[in-house]
This record gives structure tokens, C-alpha cells and sequence, in this order.
């Protein structure tokens, strides 16, 4: 055998990683990283969050895994939580987001079997997106980067072009179940669909007796200063899928359904081994009791305010290097005018960790509990890294 023992599906960056303290990461050589990358968007409250790793270590001495044949308090708890603050009456809980993509597709073709409609199984999906890795959750996401080399797609999805509604609408066949969309796209390079484009989709579906499926794998769990993102559009959907914040780093996910979109999903027609295990449904808990507290989002919408501004300034200084700020909450893209693969590399080199997304943009996830002053360090190193960028460009030149 030669080299790794690992697949090489992933091109790693050549830094390991220690440990992490709140919003900075600490490699085996003892250097200091500040995580804007937060795992993307993965780790909601930072690394070794105090709260989170209690919940965790007490559930690790109690119970891991019983599987979903028994009653698991803690998941019932979570539910009603989850659905507490939410459009949603009913929980499906799953490992990761392709999984809660996966049940809520499975969701939506399954109300309208149940509705007497077999017939009715494809979803309308919109360009840019992505919804996971499976088979069929790449096939919604219709990426041919994602496609390529896995045989035939995935029947079941129409794509149709980025916040054309028109389009959406002229997609709709006798066969249609779903209107599925990311209510901002973190992979698509930090998208956010109008608030008018998703009050039409809402529309549509009401017209049509379609299920609304929204995809807040990455956009959910006060990403957005919102528990979830499509509140600050005022649209509810039928079915959402989450992920990623809700576990604070654990692997979990979760199908939320009102109960009439859910009514098909009987004992026996879907399932899951590890889905909503003890550990998992301890670190959920915990995840929330931060997240609700009384005036944490407010927080995370003050400190997305300074985020931008100093973005902003950011960008008016170096044109050359960044084009402009979009996004939402703590969500934030820089829009490169430079490969956003060298913006990266030049905000590495400053100890300042970023996600390269579509459209040429580069993610800034920072933890939710990232602190003022923490958010001018990150300004000092971005500011760095774009100046380094263009003064190698002027050389060049």
C-alpha cells in the first residue's frame, strides 16, 4: 500500500489541529488559528464550549446508544423543544444533513402516496444549491461536479435557474410533490433568496397542494441572528431539514414536518440506527439552552451588524481583492475580485481560517459566541491578508 490509507476524496490543507478554545483553534505545534470556519458552520458555539462538553461527558457516563427500538427521553424533549420554536409539530432526527435532506424528500413523496397520488414524486429544485452527497440528495442539488462518474442521476428533480419563480412555476407538472430551496445558499456562494421569492414559492405550493421543503442545513440554529433563517421572510414550510448547528461539532440532524405534511410517515416506512442517540440528544439539548437564552440571537444579530460594517470597509479598501459583503447574521460571503482559492490561502497565512464557496466566495462562519473583540482581530488578519494579496498582484504586474 502506498501513502494514506484514507479515500482521497478530499484535498486536506497540511494543519492539524490540537485542540480549540471558543472561536480559536490550536495546532500540534502550538500555533493559534482564529476559526472563522467554525467546521463549516458546524461548531455554533465555538470549540470546548464549557456548557456542551458537561452535557456531553455526563450522557457519555450514563448511556451512548440504545437504538430507536426504545424510548429515548431526551429526543422526545428535543422534539417538543424544536417544534416549540418552530413551524413544525413533528421531529425526525437523523446523523448528518443528506440524511434530513433524504427524510424530508421521502416525506414529501410519502404525503402525497398517502394522499392517494403516487404519481406526485418530483421536487423542483433551484441552481446553485446543495443539499448533500447521496444519491439522491446530489441529484436534487444538480451539480455536475457532484454527479459525474456515478451512473445515472437520481430521478425526481427539475432544476431550475436561481430565484426564477417564473421558471419554478412552469415546472410544475401533475407529477410534482415538492418545492425544495435553501433559503440562503451557503455552498452556492452565500445566496439569499429574496423575501419575496419565497412568499411566492409559499404561494405556489398553496396553489398547487405542493409541500414547501426548506434546506437550513447550514443557514439554521441562530446562523442568521433568527432561530431560522425563512423567519425574517415570514414564509413557513412544511418540511425543513437542519444540521450542522444543531450539534455544536456532534453528528446530528433533523427532519422537522407540520403534522399534516408528516401523516404518511407511519410505523415501519423509514428509519434510522444511530439517528437521535443519547449523546447526541444531549449535546441538541444543550445547544438550544444557549441558543434560546433569553437574548442571545439579538447578540448575534448586533455582532453580524459589525461584521458587515468592518467587512464593508474591508472591501472599499482593497477593490482589487474584494468585490463586496453578502449574506446574513453571522452567514457572510466575501464576493472575490481575486481566486477566492488565493484570498484563502492569504487569509491562512495570517491565522485566519475562511470556507471557499461557488460564485467566487469566500464563507466567514464564525462561531455564534465570536466576541467583539475577537471579531477586530479577525478585521486585523483579513485586512493583513488582503493586502498581502494585492501587493503580490502589483508586483506581478
Amino acid at each position: 500500500m502506498s501513502g494514506s490509507a484514507l479515500y482521497e476524496t478530499f484535498a486536506r490543507v497540511p494543519l492539524t489541529f490540537d485542540r480549540g478554545e471558543g472561536v480559536w483553534l490550536i495546532t500540534d505545534k502550538g500555533e493559534r488559528y482564529l476559526d472563522f470556519a467554525a467546521g463549516i458552520a458546524v461548531n455554533s458555539l465555538g470549540h470546548s464550549h464549557p456548557h456542551l462538553v458537561a452535557a456531553l461527558t455526563e450522557q457519555a457516563a450514563k448511556l451512548w446508544h440504545v437504538s430507536n427500538l426504545y424510548e429515548i427521553p431526551d429526543q422526545s424533549r428535543l422534539a417538543e423543544r424544536l417544534a416549540e420554536a418552530s413551524f413544525a409539530d413533528k421531529v425526525f432526527f437523523t446523523n448528518s444533513g443528506a440524511e434530513a435532506l433524504e427524510c424530508a424528500i421521502k416525506t414529501a413523496r410519502r404525503y402525497h402516496y398517502a394522499n392517494g397520488h403516487p404519481e406526485r414524486f418530483r421536487t423542483i429544485t433551484f441552481e446553485g444549491a446543495f443539499h448533500g452527497r447521496t444519491l439522491a440528495t446530489i441529484a436534487a442539488g444538480g451539480q455536475q461536479k457532484y454527479l459525474e462518474g456515478y451512473g445515472p442521476k437520481v430521478d425526481g428533480f427539475d432544476q431550475v435557474p436561481f430565484d426564477d419563480i417564473d421558471a419554478a412555476e412552469k415546472a410544475i407538472t401533475a407529477e410534482t410533490a415538492a418545492i425544495l430551496v435553501e433559503p440562503l445558499q451557503g455552498e452556492g456562494g452565500i445566496r439569499s433568496m429574496p423575501v419575496q421569492s419565497l412568499k411566492r414559492l409559499r404561494q405556489l405550493c398553496d396553489k398547487h397542494g405542493l409541500l414547501l421543503i426548506f434546506d437550513e442545513v447550514q443557514c439554521g440554529i441562530g446562523r442568521t441572528g433568527k432561530l431560522f433563517a425563512h423567519e425574517w421572510a415570514g414564509v413557513a414550510p412544511d418540511l425543513m431539514a437542519i444540521a450542522k448547528g444543531i450539534g455544536g461539532g456532534f453528528p446530528m440532524g433533523a427532519c422537522l414536518a407540520t403534522d399534516e405534511a408528516a401523516k404518511g410517515m407511519t410505523a415501519g416506512v423509514h428509519g434510522t440506527t444511530f439517528g437521535g442517540n443519547p449523546l447526541a440528544m444531549a449535546v441538541g439539548n444543550a445547544v438550544l439552552d444557549v441558543v434560546l437564552a433569553e437574548g442571545f440571537l439579538e447578540d448575534v444579530q448586533r455582532k453580524a451588524l459589525l461584521m458587515k460594517q468592518g467587512l464593508a470597509a474591508i472591501a472599499d479598501e482593497f477593490p482589487e481583492i474584494i468585490e463586496g459583503i453578502r449574506g446574513s447574521g453571522l452567514m457572510l460571503g466575501l464576493k472575490c475580485a481575486a481566486p477566492n482559492a488565493k484570498v484563502n490561502t492569504a487569509l491562512r497565512n495570517h491565522k485566519l481560517l475562511a470556507v471557499p464557496a461557488g460564485d467566487n466566495v469566500i464563507r466567514l462562519l464564525p462561531p455564534l459566541t465570536v466576541t467583539d473583540a475577537e471579531i477586530q482581530e479577525g478585521f486585523t488578519r483579513i485586512r493583513a491578508g488582503a493586502k498581502s494579496l494585492a501587493e503580490a498582484l502589483t508586483a506581478a504586474k
